[in-house]
């Protein structure tokens, strides 16, 4: 697999959107917590390989469902992203392409969906995915959309987590530790502890490394 691709895998969940209490919504929490099940508590490479690839249809089948909803075409876009890091380098730059065109038709139909999600998923992919004649990689582009996320919602904790570990990766370790401390800072997220817990834990391991390599 392509180390690159091996961090779409943090594409994440954007809890700090608005819970949308209908059957919308319960569909859309359905695939939110099938993806956290498999990125934080399935641990067998073939059995996350499978959960993802089973999640992978569900959300599909659940975009297809609501195509005029932003919000179920971010989130196929997202498990596209997550599925780019679990299978061969081969085959994670077709689903990386597929992720961004949902994560496009999202933006189109609504920016502001998942509190900035649908922004800062894009700038994880232009962020993480190679550039060059390999794939679609732009860490400028990057920059921008991780800018609009938080323009959308500057205390998100995950528009802060894919902004902070880019400055990470830029090499902006003062920044990324402020960033990733306004992350940890986050409210909790009510009612959803597999991806609280897991995200938080991303967010320390990322904090320790940029404040090691600041001071």
């Amino acid at each position: 697999m392509n180390p690159r691709f091996a961090v779409l895998t943090a594409i994440a969940i954007f809890a700090g959107a608005p819970a949308l209490a209908d059957d919308f919504g319960d569909g859309l929490t359905a695939v939110q917590n099938e993806w956290a099940v498999a990125k934080y508590q399935t641990t067998d490479k073939a059995a996350r390989g499978a959960a993802f690839s089973a999640l992978l249809k569900h959300a599909s089948e659940f975009s297809a469902r609501y195509p005029n909803r932003a919000e179920a075409l971010a989130w196929e876009g997202i498990v596209l992203s997550t599925y780019a890091g679990e299978v061969s380098a081969m085959s994670a730059m077709k689903y990386a392409k597929a992720a961004r065109s949902a994560l496009e038709r999202a933006e189109s139909l609504d920016a502001s969906a998942l509190a900035g999600g649908v922004y800062a998923s894009l700038g994880a992919l232009y962020s993480k995915v190679p550039g060059g004649l390999i794939g679609f990689g732009d860490d400028k582009r990057a920059a921008e959309y991780f800018r609009k996320a938080l323009a959308i919602d500057g205390d998100n904790i995950d528009n802060n987590y894919f902004y902070g570990e880019f400055l990470l990766d830029q090499g902006d370790y003062a920044g990324a530790r402020t960033v990733l401390e306004h992350a940890l800072a986050a409210p909790a997220v009510a009612g959803r502890p597999i991806f609280e817990a897991g995200r938080r834990a991303e967010i320390r391991d990322l904090l320790d490394v940029a404040s090691r390599k600041a001071s």
